[in-house]
């Protein structure tokens, strides 16, 4: 699937400034809890990221145009934090319960079924839309500040970004709010964690 979102999604050269920046604000960061990560930088307008289990982490350009390298941060150990946390196996989970294309009649001869490249590329947006739980992202935005805290970034960056998001979101164009939790909720839960 990482392979596939590259495919689909134009990845920043590594002269490009979007990939000059997230290089230099994430040195020192070739792996996290286990987890040895290939961070790159999408060149899409959208304000987005994400992470895979195999240590894929993409932030979109525009979230890199808005937000601080700490607020960038805050978000690639949010990232982090739903790979660890398994959420992603989870979005997997309900993701292949939708696609129609994986019915049991198509793996009934097996037991297991190839995924083909078209169905991949179904798969992916399906993922990528799942809801996500209040739960995941509460889990999520923990795991993000414990992250900033063993990093010696600071902490404030993480509600500062949701605070961001949500003076974003105003417009209801911001495609990441339409899966997420309410960022000015967490931002208040963050800042009162941090006291």
């Amino acid at each position: 699937m990482s392979d596939e979102m590259d495919r689909q999604n134009p990845v920043a050269p590594p002269k490009s400034p979007y990939a000059v920046r997230l290089a230099k604000l994430t040195a020192g960061l070739p792996t996290y809890d286990g987890l040895d990560l290939d961070i790159k930088a999408y060149l899409v307008r959208d304000i987005n990221a994400f992470a895979m289990g195999d240590g894929t982490v993409r932030v979109y350009a525009g979230l890199l145009d808005k937000f601080t390298d700490d607020e960038v941060r805050c978000v690639i150990g949010h990232e982090i934090g739903h790979v660890k946390l398994q959420h992603g196996q989870k979005r997997m989970k309900r993701a292949l319960q939708q696609d129609a294309a994986l019915s049991v009649a198509g793996t009934a001869s097996s037991g297991v079924r190839n995924i083909t490249q078209s169905e991949l590329g179904g798969l992916i947006q399906n993922v990528l839309s799942a809801q996500h739980s209040q739960a995941a992202e509460t889990a999520s935005d923990d795991y993000a500040l414990n992250f900033m805290s063993a990093k010696g970034y600071p902490q404030q960056a993480c509600p500062a970004a949701m605070d961001k998001l949500a003076s974003l979101g105003g417009g209801g164009g911001i495609k990441l709010l339409q899966t997420h939790p309410d960022p000015a909720s967490r931002a208040k839960r963050m800042r009162a964690k941090i006291k």
